[in-house]
């Protein structure tokens, strides 16, 4: 069985309001948007993810904040998504550093508090 890429369901509190962030801050492409459903969803190369909003999750309970992570494919991807959205005024925690741990990350905020982990996993090369 070969599993698919996860498809996220991030929390928001105004759903027009975060698609804009979204789209406008994190350059991710709305792909669709139900707004009396509270649902959306957006992309950004084979990123996959769903926005939704308080009553479209009532039920199921899930709350913002969650955290995410996107694992990129070097220390330059990361260096240059830090640097685009810094530009595009994301909230981000400081610039990508080496950790022990063996990422190389940085951490951003959507304003429903949502957390992006951004990372490279450098371990395979001190192997």
């Amino acid at each position: 069985m070969s599993f698919p890429a996860a498809c996220p369901e991030i929390p928001v509190s105004d759903l027009a309001a975060a698609l804009d962030w979204y789209r406008t801050r994190l350059a991710f492409t709305i792909d669709w948007s139900d707004e009396a459903l509270g649902l959306a969803g957006v992309s950004r190369g084979a990123s996959r993810m769903f926005l939704s909003n308080t009553a479209y999750r009532a039920h199921l309970g899930n709350a913002p904040p969650l955290v995410l992570w996107l694992n990129l494919n070097g220390r330059a991807e990361v260096d240059a998504l830090h640097a685009e959205w810094s530009e595009r005024g994301v909230a981000i925690d400081g610039p990508p550093r080496a950790e022990p741990w063996k990422l190389y990350e940085f951490f951003a905020a959507d304003p429903d508090g949502n957390r992006f982990r951004v990372f490279y996993d450098f371990a395979w090369e001190e192997r």
